[in-house]
């Protein structure tokens, strides 16, 4: 299963290559079966890491380095799935996805900024240093949820 999932994260990532144009050209339930694959894959690696912080697994610097980096990755991906084509399909995304785009794009930012620093912060291997991102980096992901996902 985790061997499906690297793949799955490493075809994921060399689709973030197409370019704007081909994302814009493509139908709107498979931009937001995009997304939110993304987003699922985010979850799947995030979750591990959140475990070992709260105690509820055993610390492992190697396997929070690894998936930090993958989270790095991942993180860039569901923001080209965001296009006015799929503001009408039915998802969870709140109308201020596009109301208010410019918000939505820096909270996206954001969220990729602090994957960044918590990937940077992993391979280095203090538990206390990885909290402490990771606890940033979980806000920025909520911050956006409550703004921009209806629950």
């Amino acid at each position: 299963m985790k061997k499906k999932m690297v793949m799955i994260a490493v075809v994921a990532a060399l689709g973030a290559g197409a370019s704007f144009q081909a994302a814009a050209q493509a139908k709107p339930e498979q931009l937001v079966k995009q997304r939110q694959s993304a987003m699922v894959l985010i979850g799947w690696y995030f979750g591990p890491i959140g475990a070992m912080m709260r105690g509820d697994r055993p610390f492992d610097a190697a396997v929070v380095a690894r998936n930090a980096g993958y989270l790095e990755v991942l993180s860039k991906l569901p923001a080209e799935g965001f296009q006015p084509s799929t503001k009408d399909e039915k998802t969870k995304a709140k109308p201020e996805v596009w109301s208010d785009k410019a918000k939505f794009d820096k909270a996206m930012e954001n969220m990729q900024g602090e994957i960044g620093k918590l990937a940077q912060v992993a391979k280095g291997g203090d538990m206390g240093a990885i909290k402490t991102q990771f606890g940033a980096t979980g806000k920025s992901c909520a911050a956006c949820h409550d703004d921009f996902r209806m629950k």
